[in-house]
């Protein structure tokens, strides 16, 4: 049986994205007061909607994003306690090989959630690697709509070709696509610039929900091309890509200073601008009020000219997601 009550999202989100790579590299359970401290802020400033993922959290702490966020939702008892939209995104683990695998999957986020998904979505597409198995999945996705137990679906690094694909098939069984994730901040411009999904998120009804928005930070101002730089494989990103984004960077704090609001207020409001839903992750109620000041005002259309020309300048750009289709 359909659902009836139709699923609206916020202006904004404040993902768990960061939340769910911090509890793959090492979780510290000393952190749990401040991430409710968080979550508490985030809703109390009217920011409900938050995104997870089945994936986020291996080995003894499988599932533990989920666990965490469902938990800080039960005990949040605040202002806008009945506006909290989790969104969780089922991985296309190769043993999910039936439509039953995404059902019994999304079951399984729910009972960790401790309430039902709100919005559920295909964390990526296998077209690039095994084609074969994405049908099934969908269908799983579709069915979750169908027998009432979310409140919408999404799909999460599709390009045009295989979103209009997708969407053809699920309207042919009645059930919309509510929302569309990718990567995409002013490093990451790919998806729309190129892509030419915002268009298309348009013409078909879908909201695009922007991940990454600060691109692992190089927006924030926090670092330099002389360093120090974070440790391993972001650390070696951030030497490549440091250098050649000054001008951007540059961009960023001129309009920063003039509007009296942080880098990443202004990375954030310009994804807004866009006609995005940006999730920025928070791991602190300091970060967690620096995003929530992105919100209530805009960036004018000179503004806005400026961090685009900024942005189409810089001679590197983030890495895409290699599960990101055409």
């Amino acid at each position: 049986m359909q659902i009836s009550q139709e699923l609206s999202l916020p202006t904004m989100g404040c993902g768990t994205w960061a939340w769910g790579n911090r509890l793959l590299w090492g979780y510290d359970e000393s952190m749990d007061d401040q991430l409710q401290a968080v979550f508490n802020l985030c809703v109390n400033n009217s920011v409900t909607l938050f995104d997870t993922g089945d994936s986020y959290g291996t080995g003894r702490l499988n599932g533990q994003s989920e666990r965490l966020l469902g938990r800080f939702a039960k005990e949040y008892l605040g202002p806008g306690k009945e506006d909290i939209c989790i969104a969780t995104k089922l991985a296309a683990y190769p043993w999910r090989l039936t439509r039953q695998s995404m059902v019994s999957a999304c079951k399984s986020s729910a009972n960790r959630l401790g309430r039902n998904v709100d919005l559920v979505q295909m964390h990526w597409s296998t077209a690039n690697y095994a084609p074969w198995q994405e049908g099934r999945l969908l269908d799983g996705l579709a069915d979750l709509y169908e027998q009432g137990l979310v409140r919408g679906v999404g799909l999460s690094n599709y390009g045009p070709k295989r979103l209009k694909r997708v969407h053809q098939k699920f309207v042919e069984r009645g059930v919309p696509i509510a929302t569309l994730q990718v990567q995409y901040s002013l490093l990451s411009t790919y998806p729309v610039t190129q892509l030419e999904l915002k268009g298309v998120c348009d013409e078909l009804g879908i909201k695009l929900i922007a991940y990454s928005p600060l691109a692992l930070g190089l927006l924030t101002g926090k670092y330099s091309d002389k360093g120090p730089f974070p440790k391993g494989i972001r650390g070696l990103l951030f030497r490549q890509l440091l250098p050649g984004i000054r001008p951007l960077l540059a961009s960023l704090r001129e309009i920063a200073q003039l509007r009296n609001k942080t880098m990443s207020q202004i990375a954030l409001n310009w994804c807004i601008c866009k006609g995005t839903i940006p999730i920025p992750g928070a791991k602190s109620v300091e970060q967690a009020r620096d995003n929530i000041g992105a919100l209530g005002w805009q960036l004018d259309s000179g503004e806005m000219a400026q961090l685009d020309q900024a942005a189409a300048s810089v001679d590197k750009v983030m890495v895409q997601n290699i599960f990101q289709t055409k």
